[in-house]
């Protein structure tokens, strides 16, 4: 599966966005490319990719955080070296961007850069076991508040629903019909859909292009049993 070379991951919060920017960088950098991920969230101190950062280094991955990401200041800001990826032409950049259309607001400021870095895609992660995001209707009227507040355009969908570590193959199954319908309702072409990979296997070629995932962001009560 080829990516371009700046990659930007959006959606509503807690869709996955983080989970699948972390596994896109590991994917890219075990396939021996230059990958540099650029934590954009300023929303939810909870879920950043910044609090993964030790672990990607190791992997050669560059981790451009917030400033005062993964301390215990109430307000982040934007890092002045994120200016600097776009004079990288080579390699890969994610933007791991924060949820919603206030999440976006932080990426808009980059949008002009991005577009003259040549072809780029916005990936729309969506989720159909998430309360606010259940139904095609509700998902696809959120990404024009993306789009605007990031001054950019959405290039394709990722269907990444699931409910963590006990999602099964029958329920990713059943989020396709969803998939298709936010899919048609917004015009974009589904890019892939993202599975565990403990499950991967079992889902064949019934939902199209798969990019397996592994659980790496876990949620706050499963942290506090590690």
């Amino acid at each position: 599966m080829d990516f371009s070379h700046i990659i930007v991951v959006v959606g509503h919060y807690g869709c996955g966005k983080t989970n699948l920017s972390i596994n896109l960088a590991h994917h890219l950098a075990q396939q021996g490319e230059a990958v540099t991920l650029v934590d954009l969230d300023l929303v939810n101190p909870y879920f950043r990719s910044s609090d993964y950062r030790e672990e990607m280094e190791e992997r050669g991955i560059h981790v451009i955080s917030p400033l005062y990401a993964s301390t215990n200041l109430d307000i982040p800001a934007l890092s002045p070296e994120i200016n600097s990826v776009f004079v990288k032409p080579e390699g890969h950049v994610i933007f791991d961007v924060g949820g919603d259309d206030a999440g976006a607001a932080a990426l808009g400021r980059f949008a002009a850069k991005i577009r003259e870095s040549g072809p780029y895609e916005m990936l729309y992660v969506i989720n159909r076991y998430r309360v606010l995001t259940s139904s095609a209707a509700e998902a696809a009227a959120i990404l024009p508040e993306i789009e605007a507040s990031s001054r950019l355009k959405a290039t394709g969908i990722v269907n990444n629903s699931h409910l963590l570590q006990d999602t099964t193959v029958q329920q990713v199954l059943d989020s396709v019909p969803f998939a298709n319908e936010v899919a048609e309702e917004t015009g974009l072409p589904i890019r892939f859909t993202s599975v565990l990979t403990s499950i991967a296997g079992g889902i064949g070629d019934q939902v199209g292009a798969v990019f397996p995932v592994d659980l790496v962001v876990k949620p706050l009560w499963e942290q506090e049993k590690e």
